[in-house]
C-alpha cells in the first residue's frame, strides 16, 4: 500500500488475507494513513488493483456457470484451436473448460456474418431452457452467438429474456465482453467473465460499502490488465479486464521511468510472492497486446492457458516468486513453482505451518536476507527451519549438504527467469542485452544483478520504494478505456463502393470514440481526455495480425491528420505502406500482390499524465561515486563466483545521491533487499534509484569459505 502527499511518499506491505481480502487492504491503508498523519477524508483518491479474479480462474472458484450459444456450437470450448500446444508429449492436456458440457446449452437462432437474417430466435425456446439452468443452480450465465460480435440483436433479446426469467443471475454478453472475429477466443473470454463476475462484484461492492463506512469520501478506480484505470461501476461489469491489473502496475512504473532517463530500451522486471513478470518497454511505451493465456497447466507453456482477448500489457510471466515450491522431481532435477506457498501458510520461514521449501527459505539460507530485520523487522524468520526443510527435502534427495541444497534453488529459478526473458525479447525481435533493466517487486531485487549477468544486461535500475513498485505504478496510470470491434476492410481503392465503406467505418470509429470518452470522462475528475485509434492488419487469408495506429503522421496524408479521426481514400495506400513496413521488420519479407485486410478496429480514451518525477534527473559519470557508510557485513553466497563471502551491508535510508560502493554488497530496506554481486558497482542517482552497473575494470579480491570444485 502506497500513499503519496506532494513529494512525500508513505508504504507499507501486509500479509494477504486470502479468505477477506479487503481485511489486508483495509490493514495497510489505515497503517500509511497513519504514518502520515492523514484521516480517511483527506484522502483524495484511492487506486487499487487485485489478483481476486486470476485466483478465482486458477483455482477454479468461481461461480457456478452456464453458456447459452447457437445450436451447433456447443462443444466449441472444447474444441478450442483443434491443435496441440505440446506436439511431441502425447500426456498433455488442454485445461478443462470453465462451462461443463451439461451446462453448455443451445438455442435455435442464426445471423450470417454479413448480417442476412437465417433463422430467428426462438424466443420460447428459452423460456424452458431458463428453467433448466434454475435446476442446475446456475448462479452465472455467458451468452454467445455466433456472429454477434457485428450483429448482436439477438444476443440482446436473449438477455432481455432471461434476465427477467432468471433473477439474481449474472449475465455476460460476448458482443458487450469481446466484439471480436474467433467464435472461440470470445466465448472463452465471455466464460470467463461471467465465471468471475459474481464475486469481483461482490468483493468490490463489500470494499465500496467498508470505504464509505471508515470515512473515505473519495472515488474508487481500479487498475486494469492494459495499463489504465477504471471506475468500480464498470470493473464490475467487466472485471476480466483486471488479472493482470497488478503486474500492469509495475510496467507502468518502469515505463515512468524510462521516459524520465530517455531511455530507449528498458526492461521491467517484476518479481513478487508467486510470480515473476519481464516486459519490454520501447520508447517510454510498455509493448501492449490484445491476447492471453490464463492459468496454464503445463509448465508455463504457450498454448497450454484459457485465452482471452483484453488489452493486456504484453509480458511473460513465470511461476517463480518469493513464495514458489522448490522439490526434487522423478529425474532428481531441482524444479521449482508453479505451485506457491502463498502467504498461508507462506514459507518455512514465516513460522506459520509451512512445511515446504520455498525461494525465499533458499535466500534466507544464502545470507541474502536478514531473519532480524524481514519487512522492516516486523517479521522475523526461522533460518533453522528452512535450513532443516531445505536439507530434508532437496539436500538428502541429492546428496547435497551447506549451502549448495539452496543454492542450487536459486540458480535454477533464476535461470528459469532468464529463459523466459530470452524466449520474450527474441519472438519480438530484440536482444535481451541492449536493454537496461528496471527491478521491482519484494524479490526483484535479490535476483536482478545475477539475472541481468546472465541476460548480459549491463545496467539494472531499482527505483525508490521498489518493494512495492506496482502499487506506485498504479499512482502514474491514467485513467483509460478500450474498445474493439471487428469490421473486415480490403484496402483496394479501386472498389466501387469505397466511400459508402468508409462512411461506415468512420461512422463505427466515432460511436467507439464517443462510448470510450464517455466512459472515461465519469471518472476523469476534469483532466483532459484524448484518443487514439488502432487497426490490425494482415494479408487476405493469413491468420493473424499486426497492429499499427491510425491517423499518425507515419502515414497519414495531411488533410486527415487534420480531422484525426476519419479515414480517407488517400490514407489507403499509405496505411498499406506502413502494414508492410512493420511486416518486412519482422518477418523479412512481404508479398507485395497480396491484399491486405484490416480486420479489427480499436479506440482508446484516456487521460493525460504528466512527469512524476520528484526530482529531476541527473545522469551522472558511470562508476564514479563517493563511498557510502557501511552498517556492518555478512556471509553471503555469490552465484557469479560460487562462494560464500563478505558483503558490506548498507541500509538505502542511510544513502544519498552520489554515494555508492563496489560489490560484494546489500542494501537493505523496509520492503526488499538488493544483492550487489562481485562484478557489479552500485551508486545513488538524483532521483533517489540505485544503478547497479556491470564492472571490468576493477579485480575482485574475495576469500572463499565454500567453493565449487
Amino acid at each position: 500500500v502506497v500513499l503519496e502527499d506532494a513529494a512525500v511518499r508513505f508504504s507499507t506491505k501486509v500479509l494477504t488475507t486470502p479468505l477477506a481480502p479487503d481485511d489486508a487492504m483495509l490493514d495497510g491503508i489505515a497503517e500509511v494513513c497513519r504514518q502520515a498523519d492523514k484521516s480517511p477524508q483527506d484522502v483524495d483518491i484511492l487506486l487499487h488493483g487485485t489478483t481476486l479474479a486470476t485466483n478465482a480462474l486458477i483455482q477454479r472458484s468461481g461461480a457456478r456457470t452456464a453458456l447459452l450459444t447457437t445450436e451447433g456450437f456447443r462443444d466449441i470450448l472444447e474444441m478450442g484451436f483443434e491443435k496441440r500446444f505440446a506436439q511431441y508429449n502425447l500426456e498433455a492436456r488442454p485445461p478443462a473448460p470453465l462451462v461443463p458440457r451439461q451446462l453448455r446449452y443451445t438455442v435455435t437462432e442464426r445471423i450470417t456474418a454479413g448480417g442476412q437474417l437465417l433463422t430467428p430466435l426462438d424466443k420460447s425456446a428459452l423460456v424452458s431452457l431458463a428453467e433448466q439452468m434454475v435446476d442446475d443452480q446456475i448462479e452465472a450465465l455467458a451468452i454467445g452467438f455466433l456472429h454477434a460480435y457485428a450483429y448482436p440483436e439477438h444476443e440482446q433479446q436473449a438477455a432481455e429474456i432471461l434476465t427477467g426469467l432468471l433473477p439474481g443471475v449474472s449475465i455476460s454478453l460476448s458482443s458487450e465482453v469481446c466484439p471480436e472475429l474467433r467464435e472461440y477466443e470470445r466465448f472463452s473470454t465471455t466464460v470467463a467473465n461471467a465465471y468471475v463476475r459474481p464475486l469481483m462484484s461482490g468483493y468490490l461492492q463489500r470494499l465500496q460499502t467498508r470505504l464509505v463506512a471508515g470515512g473515505f469520501q473519495c472515488p474508487t478506480f481500479l487498475m486494469q490488465s492494459g495499463g489504465g484505470l477504471t471506475t468500480l461501476e464498470q470493473a464490475m461489469k467487466l472485471p476480466i479486464r483486471l488479472v493482470e491489473s497488478g503486474p500492469a502496475g509495475g510496467a507502468i512504473l518502469a515505463a515512468d521511468i524510462a521516459n524520465q532517463r530517455n531511455l530507449e530500451s528498458a526492461l521491467a522486471f517484476d518479481m513478487g510472492g508467486t510470480t515473476a513478470k519481464i516486459a519490454l518497454i520501447d520508447g517510454g511505451i510498455p509493448q501492449r497486446s490484445r491476447r492471453f493465456e490464463i492459468a496454464r497447466v503445463y509448465r508455463d507453456m504457450k498454448g497450454s492457458g484459457l485465452p482471452v482477448r483484453i488489452p493486456v500489457i504484453d509480458m511473460v510471466e513465470i511461476g517463480a516468486g518469493g513464495g514458489s515450491i522448490a522439490k526434487v522431481d522423478k529425474l532428481d532435477r531441482i524444479t521449482v513453482g508453479p505451485q506457491s506457498a502463498g502467504s498461508e501458510p507462506g514459507p518455512v520461514a514465516y513460522g506459520r505451518g509451512g512445511i515446504q521449501p520455498t525461494v525465499t527459505d533458499a535466500n534466507l539460507i544464502l545470507g541474502k536476507l536478514d531473519p532480524a530485520w524481514f519487512a522492516g523487522g516486523s517479521m522475523q524468520l526461522d533460518v533453522d527451519a528452512s535450513v532443516d526443510s531445505m536439507a530434508r527435502t532437496i539436500g538428502k534427495a541429492l546428496r547435497l549438504s551447506g549451502v549448495w541444497p539452496a543454492a542450487g534453488v536459486v540458480e535454477i529459478v533464476e535461470e528459469n527467469m532468464a529463459n523466459a526473458a530470452r524466449v520474450h525479447a527474441i519472438e519480438r525481435g530484440r536482444e535481451p542485452s541492449e536493454y537496461t533493466m528496471i527491478a521491482f517487486g519484494g524479490g526483484a531485487p535479490l535476483h536482478a544483478a545475477r539475472l541481468a549477468e546472465k541476460l548480459g544486461i549491463e545496467k539494472v535500475i531499482v527505483p525508490p520504494g521498489a518493494g512495492v513498485g506496482s502499487a506506485i505504478g498504479f499512482l502514474r496510470a491514467p485513467i483509460s478505456y478500450q474498445i474493439v470491434r471487428s469490421q473486415p476492410f480490403v484496402l483496394d481503392c479501386a472498389s466501387a463502393d469505397l466511400e459508402l465503406q468508409l462512411d461506415e467505418l468512420n461512422s463505427m470509429l466515432q460511436s467507439m470514440a464517443s462510448e470510450t470518452t464517455g466512459i472515461v470522462s465519469a471518472g476523469s475528475l476534469g483532466a483532459h481526455i484524448s484518443t487514439t485509434y488502432q487497426v490490425e492488419l494482415r494479408y487476405v487469408g493469413q491468420g493473424h495480425e499486426l497492429s499499427i495506429d491510425l491517423f499518425s503522421r507515419d502515414f497519414m496524408s495531411e488533410a486527415s491528420t487534420e480531422r484525426r479521426s476519419i479515414l480517407m481514400p488517400a490514407d489507403l495506400p499509405l496505411l498499406r505502406d506502413q502494414f508492410e513496413k512493420l511486416y518486412g521488420s519482422i518477418y523479412g519479407l512481404t508479398m507485395p500482390n497480396a491484399e491486405v485486410e484490416c480486420v479489427s478496429w480499436s479506440v482508446t480514451a484516456s487521460t493525460e499524465v504528466g512527469p512524476h518525477s520528484h526530482e529531476p534527473y541527473l545522469e551522472t559519470v558511470a562508476h564514479a561515486y563517493k563511498n557510502a557508510n557501511p552498517a556492518g557485513s555478512r556471509e553471503v553466497y555469490d552465484a557469479s563466483i560460487n562462494a560464500v563471502v563478505d558483503h558490506t551491508i548498507y541500509r538505502r535510508s542511510d544513502l544519498r545521491c552520489g554515494q555508492g560502493g563496489a560489490g560484494p554488497a546489500i542494501i537493505t530496506e523496509a520492503e526488499t533487499t538488493t544483492v550487489v554481486p562481485s562484478h557489479f558497482d552500485f551508486r545513488v542517482e538524483a532521483d533517489s534509484s540505485l544503478l547497479l552497473s556491470a564492472c571490468t575494470d576493477h579485480s575482485l579480491e574475495v576469500t572463499a569459505k565454500e567453493h565449487l570444485l
